[in-house]
């Protein structure tokens, strides 16, 4: 499909009233939809799309129609002599007991359940499935009440009872127009927490969280959060929540993270359930950002959806941006909202960068698709937000206000593009953001040279800023972007330099700049400089770009130790950092001895060491860059080296910080009850960060302190930890063995839960001992399957894409395994192979020792007979790149 194609529907529907007999084996479906000709639209045909249904019945203002009076063409519908004005009544038969795919309406649990998004909704009724299409609905539940006692859709609940056969009723109204992608359903035996919340107006709105029966005790967090994102969107974007109740569902086997159906969520289990014995501090992280991302689609996303899908990023990169604004709120602190934009960042950079290097790479906004399913990327969302961040940062925090209230004015209620929302920040604002348009048609990442001029006699420096983007699938060349450039100066003190431009004069004497590149090349003139500076560019990363810059290390030196951006303070230190990884990967490379310089060793050991920094900050500044970043920063990838230099550094580290480590971690204990507060999660991570490290020593003393923290933990944060700084000390057999007795145990206390067993298999998945042999053992386990996919994802996924030197084994066996799965896994679920199949998209960056049974095992799943659309595109690309 190509956005040039696009073309506005020949039918809009007003109304859609359904009714359900719900059987797992065999459901019975009766849609009546009110449509009406769109006079505009040179689509004259009335369109319908259709998947793996049973058609039972189709009449048209009350008349059945014959087979003559329609085509069927695969997945498409055609009536080509319907009336201007007219009702359909369609009739269909589903199966959802058979539905693995977790698409449209499937069976969780002996549980009814729908994902609808992106096109799952054709999977229950033929019906015009395209996100601009948006009607009212009512909708009618009927079920065996002993079987199926809750029955929930969207909107508000209007009408229950039995129906005297043993089965029920009951009734939902969605008072406002949606696409059918938002409708869903849920149907089964469940149990919920509830409370009445009194909004801002004074109005009072039922809350629920539905869960099976035994997990009720694990709802409170996913509640609270839940409230907080209403309480922090009337606060922050004047938006209140428009409907008498709002009800989340979790279920175990969901492909996603969460949906937001409209006052219906449905959640992956893993971003609702959670108590302190089974939930760690991620988790509790995880929730509190989902609940808050899918309550924030109410208003952008539902109230204004998209146009079509390739407008995607419309909808997904603003509640991105959202949903990290209120995490990074609830904080509270400037070094709070710090962490969290580095947290942002390190996943951007790790995974977004690498997918606009890759041959899956498309812009915010692509032009053309195979499979819509496979564009919920990274890019889409994650460098969305940035997009979006960047128009915060250029008109500032009141500025973007106004551009959201202008976006909501305008367009409530309709399906709108990317270029809507830019219109409405540049008319609030008075700024003409025409060029800002590239951020959503050009693909790839820019980059930006930085070259500076310091002029002592003059007392001027000037900083030349540089622009370029690489080549990326059809789209050679590239326009200059608009960028912001956020910036300040340091004196040799470590002190921000009060700043003097010309160019922006209405800016004199402060001490931080937006800097608006917006040619190849511009230079900015900076007066009244009595000594040389040190620059800081893109302070809290104010554009997503690469920033290449030739600092020296005591100019890095000096910014993370004095920085007042606290970005760009952590960014010195990884900058120092990856430097020296990089050497040390090459020395392993050419067989040269390993050496770390007591450089960055006591700048880390500063930074430890320094109570006036927050710990979670201090934590993040000592966890050095991922393999996979690392990975980056070479034209030909070795993965072993690349672990190999790495563990080095991490081990050197241990030896050489080894009081400061043992120091940080007793002052970092959180005795007492435990507590998810900001602060309290902060001091856990730099004590377990502490832990980690020093067991990559591998004496008595240090082990001692693993299994005591193991034995001892009353959190599932520190047992957690602590069990994996185990499985991953190389210590005696003696001390392996009760390692693995550890594991052992974790598993017999906690394997009737099944997020728990997930983070087992996760942690065994991305050991470094691990290698393709342990995981097909581990794949025979009985608590091992591939049909659900967060079990699929703990163990295929973490091996595949964060186990690399493992995965990556000269042999070629780890990628004949990834053949295998996503072979298995495109017969059960195409959309979780897709996933799976992009571990392997950038098999050209590899020697080409690796690059032949790379090629292989992709060419293996290529050729796979009912290969799914999803999977096809993946392979197909990485195959041509």
């Amino acid at each position: 499909m190509f956005r040039k194609d696009y073309v506005a529907p020949g039918f809009w529907v007003d109304t859609v009233e359904m009714g359900f007999d719900l059987d797992l084996k065999s459901t019975h479906v009766a849609t009546r939809m009110t449509m009406r000709r769109n006079h505009e639209s040179s689509e004259k045909e009335l369109v319908l799309f259709g998947e793996s249904l049973k058609l039972l019945q189709l009449r048209m203002n009350g008349i059945d129609l014959k087979k003559s009076d329609y085509v069927i063409d695969g997945e498409i519908l055609r009536i080509a002599n319907a009336p201007d004005e007219l009702v359909l009544e369609i009739e269909t038969r589903i199966k959802p007991l058979k539905n693995t795919s977790l698409s449209g309406l499937y069976a969780s649990n002996g549980n009814f359940i729908t994902q609808c998004e992106a096109e799952g909704f054709r999977k229950i009724t033929w019906f015009p499935d395209r996100p601009d299409v948006m009607a009212k609905y009512t909708v009618m539940l009927r079920a065996d009440k002993k079987k199926f006692p809750v029955l929930l859709s969207n909107g508000n609940l209007i009408d229950e009872g039995d129906l005297g056969d043993g089965r029920h009723f009951a009734k939902w109204e969605d008072p406002f127009k949606k696409p059918s992608y938002l409708f869903a359903l849920v149907a089964g035996k469940l149990v919920c927490q509830e409370e009445q919340y009194r909004l801002k107006s004074g109005r009072e709105v039922l809350l629920q969280v539905w869960v099976e029966k035994g997990n009720l005790d694990k709802t409170q967090h996913a509640m609270d959060s839940l409230k907080n994102s209403i309480r922090w969107d009337e606060d922050r974007f004047g938006l209140e929540l428009d409907l008498d109740r709002f009800m989340i569902v979790a279920t175990s086997d969901f492909n996603m993270g969460a949906m937001e159906n409209k006052g219906l969520n449905i959640f992956n289990t893993k971003f609702v359930l959670a108590n302190p014995s089974l939930a760690t501090d991620i988790d509790y992280a995880g929730i509190e950002s989902v609940v808050g991302h899918e309550y924030f689609h109410n208003w952008t996303g539902n109230r204004i959806t998209c146009r079509d899908w390739f407008q995607l990023s419309l909808k997904e990169g603003l509640t991105v941006f959202r949903d990290q604004e209120f995490s990074a709120d609830l904080v509270g602190t400037a070094t709070g909202r710090a962490v969290k934009r580095i947290e942002d960042v390190r996943l951007l950079r790790q995974v977004q960068f690498s997918e606009d290097a890759g041959p899956m790479a498309h812009p915010v906004r692509p032009d053309s698709f195979v499979e819509i399913n496979n564009f919920y990327t990274v890019t889409i969302y994650e460098k969305g937000s940035e997009v979006v961040r960047m128009y915060y940062t250029l008109l500032g925090h009141d500025g973007f206000r106004k551009g959201m209230d202008l976006y909501f004015e305008r367009h409530d209620g309709q399906a709108v593009e990317c270029d809507d929302f830019r219109r409405a920040m540049a008319d609030s604002s008075g700024r003409d953001l025409t060029q800002f348009e590239r951020w959503y048609s050009q693909a790839g990442t820019p980059r930006v040279q930085v070259q500076t001029t310091y002029d002592a006699a003059q007392q001027t420096y000037d900083i030349q800023l540089t622009q370029s983007c690489p080549a990326t699938p059809g789209q050679a060349e590239k326009l200059p972007f608009h960028i912001p450039v956020a910036m300040g100066l340091l004196g040799s003190d470590g002190q921000d330099i009060p700043l003097y431009s010309e160019t922006y004069p209405t800016n004199a004497g402060q001490t931080n700049l937006v800097l608006e590149l917006t040619e190849v090349a511009q230079t900015f003139r900076f007066t009244g400089v009595a000594t040389k500076p040190v620059p800081s560019l893109l302070r809290n990363f104010s554009a997503p770009v690469v920033l290449e810059i030739d600092y020296t290390d005591e100019e890095l030196g000096l910014l993370l130790a004095n920085d007042s951006d606290p970005f760009n303070r952590w960014e010195a230190g990884q900058r120092l950092m990856m430097r020296r990884l990089v050497k040390l990967t090459k020395a392993v490379q050419s067989g040269e001895p390993l050496e770390l310089d007591t450089m960055l060793i006591e700048a880390l050991r500063a930074t430890l060491n320094n109570q006036h920094l927050d710990p979670s900050f201090r934590e993040l500044v000592l966890t050095l860059p991922s393999e996979a970043m690392i990975a980056e920063e070479f034209a030909v990838v070795d993965p072993q080296a690349i672990h190999t230099a790495r563990q080095f550094v991490r081990a050197t580290l241990s030896r050489y910080l080894r009081t400061d480590l043992f120091q940080a971690y007793e002052h970092n204990l959180t005795p007492g009850q435990y507590s998810p507060d900001a602060q309290s999660m902060a001091k856990r991570g730099l004590k377990n960060l502490a832990l980690s490290y020093l067991l990559e020593s591998s004496d008595e003393q240090t082990f001692s302190l693993a299994k005591a923290q193991f034995d001892e933990a009353e959190n599932m944060t520190d047992r957690l930890a602590a069990l994996t700084a185990l499985s991953n000390f190389s210590g005696t057999e003696e001390q392996q063995a009760v390692a693995l007795k550890a594991l052992h145990k974790f598993y017999k206390k906690f394997k009737k839960e099944a997020l728990v067993i997930d983070k087992w298999f996760m942690l065994q998945a991305t050991a470094r001992t691990t290698d393709v042999a342990t995981v097909r053992e581990l794949m025979t386990h009985p608590a091992f399957t591939l049909s659900n996919p967060n079990r699929a994802r703990s163990l295929a996924f973490n091996f595949c894409n964060a186990n690399p030197a493992r995965f990556h084994a000269a042999d070629g066996s780890g990628y004949l395994l990834w053949a295998e799965l996503v072979i298995a896994l495109n017969k059960i679920n195409p959309q979780v192979a897709a996933r799976l199949a992009r571990s392997l998209d950038r098999w050209k960056k590899y020697p080409e020792s690796l690059q032949i049974p790379m090629k292989a095992a992709l060419a293996k799943v290529a050729d796979t007979q009912k290969l799914s659309k999803d999977v096809l595109e993946v392979v197909s690309k990485a195959l041509a790149s």
